[in-house]
């Protein structure tokens, strides 16, 4: 497997592990299970990940060209900054890396 397509799987993991406890916070899911809202949402963020022109892909914060929508970039920026916030509290400090680049 190429270097961009590991980084596509990783970033595509960890999108999962941010709305996973995003969900799990917000919405009262179990461990793996997603509402269908936030597993909807997932989908919809693989697909936008895997089409990203850019290579390599910078952080979306960083990046010039806008893949969600509106309301979708909107939803993200919340997701992440919930799920940030408490995936670090809890010592997954391998975000931290991911959260900068």
């Amino acid at each position: 497997m190429d270097q961009s397509k590991q980084k596509q799987e990783k970033d595509i993991k960890v999108l999962n592990t941010f709305i996973g406890t995003y969900c799990r916070g917000k919405h009262g899911s179990s461990k793996g299970k997603l509402c269908p809202d936030c597993s909807e949402f997932l989908a919809y963020a693989e697909m936008k990940r895997r089409k990203c022109p850019l290579n390599p892909k910078p952080a979306c914060k960083h990046c010039p060209i806008h893949c969600y929508s509106k309301e979708r970039r909107s939803l993200i920026r919340e997701v992440m900054a919930y799920s940030g916030r408490r995936l670090m509290l809890r010592g997954r400090l391998d975000l931290i890396w991911h959260y900068f680049f």
